[in-house]
């Protein structure tokens, strides 16, 4: 079967480009699986250097959260958006997302979206009025979770303590050190919740005078984004954008754990056999960033209960110690296992 130019299609049931030349939207919609139910995924607004980057990005992630909506148990499959920015810095406009909600509409509930990296609650409520398909709205708005960063980091946080008891075998995160790259809602909620467990923390962000504050409310230390992979720390938890993960960062690495919420954290498949071989003990990324889309799918599917979400963020280590078990029994990677126990949950095993 064609990949159609593009390695990482994979099967993928629908890819949509759309263009509204009146609010100047450029929009991609990435279908990857539909078995388990409605495509669900944020959009995010970012500027690439070309279409073709757009594409791959909604195709990598659209598959992502595939896996991830079934490793979280959840009757919804993967899809995602990606609004393309003129340049970098842009903010995305209220026609912008007028436009996209048209977009969304158009599929039929076939897609689902919710907030991503440049979008917001107050993003996801002008979308609102335009498609039906929708969640990660604000609760005043009709919603029953809003900003699903806070559910992202919770998850995040007791996969990072469940990755620190295999593989350091401590039984509280105090005194760890814990690398964090990245701190806004997912990596800045996470030091908060490892700051009160007495964690050792070493901060960094894009926007360093934000590392700065939050390393000064916390008693934390900042590096540059360029160091904050090869501190040497208990655990490295990469919550900024993707594809950090390479041959070369991985022969830096200075850690026994990689655990963050950042999407699509290696580069390649093959970089998931480096950590491996490194003797490096991984989270996949799908399985512990899934606290978000926990909260905003069940919010959509009307089963947004407050004690439901929490209850099923709380399965996240009982998944990745699965994934770690089925690694050990078997040599084969973390993120191949997950893999594959995803792909057998789609129908695609």
């Amino acid at each position: 079967m064609t990949n159609w130019g593009f390695p990482d299609f994979d099967d993928h049931e629908g890819v949509h480009l759309f263009t509204d030349p009146a609010s100047g939207l450029q929009a991609v919609i990435a279908v990857h699986s539909t078995t388990l139910g409605p495509a669900a995924g944020g959009v995010r607004f970012w500027h690439y250097a070309d279409s073709d980057r757009a594409i791959t990005d909604a195709l990598r992630l659209s598959r992502g959260m595939s896996y991830k909506n079934a490793m979280a148990g959840l009757p919804l499959g993967g899809g995602k958006g990606v609004v393309l920015a003129a340049k970098p810095g842009d903010m995305i406009s209220d026609a912008q997302l007028e436009a996209f909600g048209r977009a969304v509409e158009s599929l039929g509930g076939r897609y689902v979206t919710a907030e991503d990296v440049g979008m917001s609650e107050a993003s996801m409520k002008i979308i609102a009025t335009k498609t039906r398909h929708v969640s990660g709205l604000p609760v005043a708005a009709g919603g029953a979770g809003g900003d699903p960063g806070p559910y992202t980091a919770s998850g995040v946080y007791q996969g990072v303590k469940a990755a620190a008891q295999r593989a350091l075998g401590v039984e509280t995160m105090a005194g760890v050190h814990v690398a964090i790259q990245g701190v806004g809602s997912v990596g800045g909620g996470l030091a908060k919740l490892l700051a009160k467990d007495g964690a050792k923390l070493t901060l960094a962000d894009v926007n360093a005078d934000r590392a700065k504050a939050l390393a000064a409310e916390l008693g934390a230390d900042t590096v540059s984004t360029d160091d904050i992979l090869t501190v040497a720390a208990d655990v490295v938890s990469p919550n900024a954008l993707g594809a950090i993960l390479t041959e070369t960062s991985i022969a830096a690495l200075n850690t026994k754990v990689i655990a963050g919420g950042a999407n699509n954290q290696l580069e390649t498949k093959a970089d998931g056999a480096r950590l491996h071989a490194s003797g490096i003990l991984y989270a996949p990324d799908y399985v512990i960033n899934a606290g978000g889309i926990i909260n905003v799918g069940l919010e959509y599917l009307g089963q947004g209960d407050q004690a439901e979400v929490e209850a099923r963020i709380a399965r996240i280590p009982e998944r990745l110690v699965e994934v770690w078990d089925e690694s050990d029994r078997t040599s084969a990677p973390a993120s191949d296992v997950a893999d594959a126990i995803a792909r057998r949950l789609i129908g695609r095993g």
